[in-house]
């Protein structure tokens, strides 16, 4: 998944995981927590490059039982 959004700046990046840090006024900031923890319980990765002003791009890489790793990504 990726935006042309304004991007993260490096204190955001460093907590993107941490239960409950949000950004927002609303909401409880656990979507990347939980995010992260289920992709990691199923033997997988999160990558994420985020250049302030640019946007950023966050990929999924999931295990597949037969063919080995295999990243998810839009483009």
């Amino acid at each position: 998944m990726s935006d042309r959004g304004r991007g993260m700046p490096a204190s955001v990046r460093e907590r993107i995981f941490d239960p409950f840090f949000t950004t927002r006024e609303e909401g409880v900031g656990l979507g990347m927590s939980v995010v992260d923890k289920s992709v990691d319980l199923h033997g997988g990765e999160l990558e994420i490059e985020s250049t302030e002003g640019v946007g950023t791009r966050i990929r999924v890489i999931m295990p597949m039982e037969s063919h080995g790793r295999q990243e998810v990504s839009d483009a």
